[in-house]
């Protein structure tokens, strides 16, 4: 029995661990709760990084989960600008980084998140190289694209993963000039596969980026300590003034790893290996968020998921958990993307090779469509284009696990409710 005298701790500050901490105490939690976060900001939200704070359009005080104020409100103990090095699973302990201190926990969740992958070539020392992962990352990306476009300067981004994109996106409206490496055929090949991933080149060509598929970065060139130009494996060099690394995120799981926790394989995400109550392998130890990798039923696999609503909903449903109250996590994975007058949400998990056809449904030529993932007549995953307020029924589809006639999922006349029924 969950009583006052337990202590909750939470390493990592961003979305999981923030709402995790909410939950506890909307759960009715009341013991001490010690949230530990190794930036100096209150935990924040991620998406606006990459599409409307980096554009201007949002206050920086937008992307924040909670009002300052509200974790002493709720007595939760925050520690900002701390960082955890150990955890003694014996003694129930977390060491934080800087002092030494020892913390002693009843239920610890790790929600550490993941950090951005780094280019491994030449140059990456430069001041001009950046990536894109927290708020400061943002803050002065944003100068940068704002001093691009006034000076028509030159991005060179590498990666043409869902970052990389929305970045261009922000850099072409911000005026500056745009190329992209990517050593995949199209941009989000891993993702949306090559029937959809040609729907984003052709967005971005029409902006006046340029791509650069099937090559990679081999070497970013400099002088007096300034990017000068990227050069790729095919010996050509790109003009550039700044170059952004959106090559992929990896799970931190140091910490977890040195606490002999069960890890999940690379062929998996990688990650902590946790169970459907995203316990790991230390029953008193639970894991949410981009450091996760839970067994999904639906798709008979374990994934590791690193978007905004993974965070959003695994952070909750771990501190039910904690509490005695959890139940299988099995959301449908869901992430959304805004790039100039797209607007786009993906609802499933479809990897190339996982399904049998891409089935359209409205007109893709004119960027408003819904196309449906499907394996044996049953809906992997759904991504809907400029087309709104169909989510939950595309969620309802993939989770029934039903087969659907293909001919009338690519009929707009039929409404999906009906489907799958």
């Amino acid at each position: 029995m969950v009583d006052a005298d337990q202590t909750f701790v939470i390493v990592g500050g961003g979305l999981a661990g923030a709402k995790a901490a909410e939950t506890l105490r909307a759960e009715g939690f009341t013991g001490r709760v010690i949230l530990i976060c190794d930036e100096r900001d209150h935990p924040y939200e991620r998406p606006p990084l990459s599409k409307g704070f980096l554009l201007g359009k949002e206050p920086r005080e937008s992307v924040f989960v909670h009002e300052p104020a509200w974790y002493a409100q709720n007595d939760i103990e925050l520690h900002l600008g701390q960082t955890v090095d150990a955890i003694d699973r014996t003694a129930k302990t977390v060491r934080f980084g800087d002092d030494g201190t020892l913390v002693h926990y009843d239920k610890l969740l790790l929600a550490t998140g993941a950090e951005p992958r780094r280019l491994d070539i030449p140059g990456t020392d430069l001041a001009g190289v950046h990536h894109l992962r927290r708020l400061a990352h943002a803050e002065r990306l944003k100068g940068v694209l704002t001093a691009l476009g006034r000076d028509n300067g030159h991005l060179v981004i590498a990666g043409a993963g869902w970052i990389g994109l929305e970045v261009a996106a922000a850099a072409r409206e911000y005026g500056a000039e745009v190329t992209v490496i990517e050593p995949g055929p199209t941009p989000l090949h891993s993702v949306l596969g090559p029937e959809l991933g040609n729907v984003f080149a052709e967005l971005h060509r029409e902006r006046g980026v340029r791509f650069r598929f099937g090559v990679r970065l081999t070497e970013i060139v400099g002088q007096d300590g300034m990017v000068l130009a990227a050069r790729t494996d095919d010996g050509e060099e790109h003009p550039a003034h700044d170059v952004l690394a959106a090559i992929g995120a990896a799970p931190r799981t140091a910490l977890a790893e040195a606490a002999g926790l069960t890890l999940a394989d690379r062929a998996h995400g990688g990650g902590v290996a946790v169970d459907e109550l995203l316990r790991t392998s230390d029953p008193d130890i639970h894991a949410a968020g981009d450091v996760a990798s839970f067994p999904h039923g639906l798709f008979d696999t374990r994934l590791r998921v690193e978007h905004w609503a993974n965070a959003l909903n695994g952070g909750p449903a771990a501190a039910r958990a904690m509490l005695g109250k959890g139940v299988p996590y099995d959301r449908v994975p869901y992430f959304f993307t805004d790039q100039y007058d797209l607007g786009m949400e993906y609802s499933g998990w479809a990897p190339p090779g996982s399904y049998d056809e891409v089935v359209i449904r409205g007109d893709a030529g004119k960027r408003e469509f819904i196309a449906f993932w499907v394996k044996e007549g049953r809906v992997l995953a759904g991504m809907n284009v400029n087309v709104w307020d169909v989510t939950e029924p595309i969620q309802k589809l993939i989770a029934s696990r039903a087969a659907v006639d293909t001919e009338a999922l690519a009929d707009p006349h039929v409404p999906l409710e009906s489907l799958g029924a």
